[in-house]
């Protein structure tokens, strides 16, 4: 009778141990460390004011630090579908990571939410949708702030990885065809704290602008490189930049820049009649009154864009399948694929089959950084 008891007693702790079936489990990976922790970090905040339930099921968050390190990404990923069996992967907020934690998720078939805009072969991103903006969608707002200034010549300052190509691709395709011209190109590593060589080269060539492509905090420091070997030029930053860190760590050495980002950041700033106006102001309303005010950033926006992914599909998924399933897993990529036109914080978002970036070519917005604040540029 003892050893039946003791029996049952485990059984029971086992089963409490244990996700219920309907419990909806998400897993995400931030950098939370490392260099890009200024991205990671904004993300994990919106992700604590996450709601308990969704469509009146349990949600259950796992956050894991990838430490800015690709392979500490796959080995969170690999965790979340083989260990936790999570329904969604949401991550990373650093490129190479998110590029990495890709090939997880198609192998597993699981949802990725990537929260970078990572850039995929054709057929690798089946399971794998993007929340911020694609490179080409926001160099297209850069290059058209461009025309309108008079720019034909450009530096490019950006990080070597898969994020300073993908943005050198973007942008020298669409420059080229609005006669805009790189005309001299430099790299630079996360982990670097110095580009002077760099800086002195690209000064050198006299560019009409410069256009450096790095992230959070990081993008401040080659921008006050190229500034004080006496730069007096434009200077463009990407949305990976749409940060308050930008002009922490800049200070005067980056007003008057021109930064490319999501409606998010300035949704007071945005035409009444803007779609995502009232949604972007409600989650710097939140993120603000939690976290003090002007801490909102481009991530954190991207954070509260999933909540509503999940606010939306999760109610259609569930007519198909319950939570913890495979098939509940391949109802959610469904649900993403028809769940039409979505007002985000950052934009309209309108993801399909063939299309898992769904933003349109109108979503990037140019901000200037004007006495140390965010400022509309156009």
């Amino acid at each position: 009778m003892k050893m039946i008891k003791t029996l049952v007693a485990a059984a029971a702790a086992l089963l409490a141990a244990a996700p219920a079936l309907a419990d909806i489990t998400v897993g995400v990976s931030l950098p939370l460390t490392g260099p890009a922790s200024g991205l990671g970090i904004p993300m994990n905040n919106q992700f604590k004011l996450f709601p308990s339930t969704i469509a009146g099921e349990k949600v259950n968050l796992i956050i894991l630090d990838d430490a800015t390190d690709p392979t500490k990404g796959v080995q969170n990923a690999r965790r979340f579908v083989t260990d936790d069996k999570v329904d969604i992967i949401i991550g990373s907020a650093a490129t190479p990571v998110g590029v990495a934690m890709a090939d997880v998720a198609m192998e597993a078939q699981t949802v990725q939410l990537a929260a970078t805009p990572v850039g995929l072969p054709p057929g690798k991103d089946a399971w794998t949708f993007r929340l911020p903006q694609s490179n080409d969608v926001m160099a297209f707002a850069m290059i058209e702030l461009m025309k309108k200034q008079g720019v034909k010549t450009v530096g490019f300052l950006g990080y070597t990885d898969a994020y300073g190509e993908q943005w050198l691709k973007a942008f020298t395709t669409a420059g080229e065809k609005a006669g805009i011209k790189i005309v001299a190109a430099e790299r630079f590593a996360r982990t670097d704290t110095s580009v002077t060589a760099q800086a002195l080269k690209l000064v050198s060539a006299n560019p009409d602008a410069m256009l450096v492509v790095a992230s959070g905090s990081g993008a401040a420091m080659p921008q006050k490189a190229i500034v004080e070997r006496g730069y007096k030029g434009k200077v463009y930053q990407t949305h990976a930049a749409a940060t308050k860190d930008l002009m922490r760590i800049g200070g005067k050495d980056v007003e008057g820049t021109f930064v490319v980002s999501g409606p998010a950041v300035v949704g007071n700033l945005l035409a009444d009649n803007h779609p995502s106006k009232k949604i972007a102001m409600d989650f710097v309303a939140k993120y603000d009154k939690a976290y003090g005010a002007g801490s909102h950033n481009q991530f954190a926006g991207h954070a509260y864009d999933a909540q509503i992914v999940l606010e939306k599909i999760v109610p259609m998924a569930m007519k198909k399948a319950k939570p913890g399933t495979k098939e509940f897993r391949a109802a959610l990529k469904d649900a993403m694929e028809t769940m039409g036109r979505t007002v985000f914080a950052h934009g309209v978002m309108n993801w399909t089959k063939d299309d898992h970036w769904g933003y349109t070519m109108e979503t990037g917005v140019m901000l200037k950084v004007v006495n140390g604040d965010w400022a509309l540029a156009n």
